[in-house]
């Protein structure tokens, strides 16, 4: 089997609001990029990722000539020929690594009639379970959808464990001074008793007002802190809160993971199979954590269901996972696979059990959202769309109001 062609088709899909974080905003949809890569006996594998509101098709289409004739069983020389670590300096091309050896897995996957898991190891559990992931919201297109008070914070939450079952609720910060997301949290614990809770500020808080906010939710069912503040160095300043700390910043590669097992700042390490450049590094890196019994979870980076095909499918083979997974998926309106969007049930999504991903593309779907891109093209991922000229600092002192029922620009 060779691969003789590649393809990539950038596409938007509308979320129900647009959602806010520290660096910026979701626009009220999320554009991705999916790629086919097509083998010689005619199947096709899907990759797909992100580019923070942008597209990436130029840069995957520039992947041909290294592609052509490529054996997609050979994933180690793919690593090397896509993102040597010197060379791919010049143009990082981790995530461009991960899409296709994502389409690669999927090839092998049918050639062989077995699922992706099954390449891995074999799956452990059937149903990978999810925490809701949680957003300060500009109101929709529509008007709706605004999340920003804490009343509105604990109804969205109990809104969706009602339609899907979470008992683990993680809640995206840095957008309002900490001093009032911290009153929005505590909200969060008192609308949900007996849930869990996870709060990620993305770093944008100082090591100080990480602390604070720490020794303040101390008494909370609380998971962990994800990325409270910014760096290996600032979170290790935290560990005594008594708190697990976890990142998907600055533990993304095994150099980083080496340093956090050498002089520990982190406990909790969270897996993106587009971050890591593709399932199998994911899966070596959960194996470090195992031997250093350091926790390991799922982290999503704003997915459609190609890309949530492949988090499924190493949750699914990943015998020290304890922690649910993220998805940004319950706020999409749509999906591009055949059958539209996968659904929760308790709060978990079951593992594809077909050949390779398990899912395929619907083409109408397909045709719609390319077609809507280019009708609204991309947006800047790190910018707020309700404060023309906004950019954080990291620590950040430029916070939106909570008193401003802020819209689009």
């Amino acid at each position: 089997m060779r691969i003789v062609d590649i393809r990539a088709t950038t596409v938007t899909v509308p979320l129900e609001a647009p959602l806010r974080h520290s660096n910026g905003a979701h626009w009220g949809r999320f554009v991705r990029t999916i790629v086919e890569v097509e083998a010689d006996n005619g199947l096709v594998g899907l990759g797909e990722l992100g580019g923070g509101g942008e597209s990436a098709e130029a840069a995957v289409v520039g992947l041909r000539e290294y592609l052509l004739g490529h054996d997609p069983f050979a994933l180690e020389a793919l690593r090397f020929a896509i993102a040597n670590p010197t060379a791919s300096l010049y143009n990082n091309r981790t995530q461009l690594l991960a899409a296709v050896e994502f389409a690669c897995l999927d090839l092998i996957g049918q050639h062989l009639n077995v699922p992706v898991y099954d390449l891995l190891g074999g799956k452990l559990r059937d149903r990978v379970p999810f925490a809701s992931y949680l957003f300060f919201r500009l109101p929709g297109a529509d008007g709706t959808g605004e999340v920003r008070t804490p009343e509105q914070l604990a109804e969205h939450a109990r809104d969706l464990k009602r339609q899907h079952g979470f008992t683990v609720h993680k809640l995206k910060g840095g957008v309002f001074p900490p001093e009032y997301e911290l009153e929005c949290y505590r909200a969060l614990a008192g609308a949900l008793p007996g849930d869990r809770l996870r709060y990620d500020p993305n770093a944008a808080l100082s090591v100080a007002q990480a602390w604070r906010f720490g020794k303040a939710v101390a008494d909370l069912p609380n998971e962990y802190l994800e990325d409270p503040t910014w760096g290996l160095n600032g979170m290790r300043q935290l560990r005594d809160l008594g708190i697990p700390l976890a990142t998907n910043t600055v533990v993304v590669n095994f150099e980083q993971l080496a340093t956090n097992v050498r002089d520990p700042s982190v406990d909790v390490v969270l897996l993106d199979t587009t971050f890591w450049g593709g399932i199998r590094p994911c899966v070596k890196a959960a194996a470090v954590c195992d031997t250093f019994q350091l926790g390991v979870a799922v982290h999503s980076s704003g997915e459609l269901g190609i890309q949530l095909a492949t988090m499924l499918h190493l949750g699914a083979v990943l015998p020290n996972l304890t922690y649910a997974a993220d998805a940004h998926y319950h706020h999409l309106r749509d999906d591009i696979i055949a059958g539209g969007k996968m659904p929760y049930v308790d709060g978990a999504i079951t593992v594809p059990s077909g050949p390779g991903l398990g899912v395929r593309l619907d083409p109408q779907r397909v045709a719609q959202y390319a077609e809507l891109y280019r009708e609204l093209r991309g947006y800047p991922y790190d910018r707020d769309p309700a404060r023309p000229g906004w950019y954080p600092l990291v620590p950040n002192d430029r916070w939106a109001d909570p008193a401003d029922p802020a819209v689009m620009a």
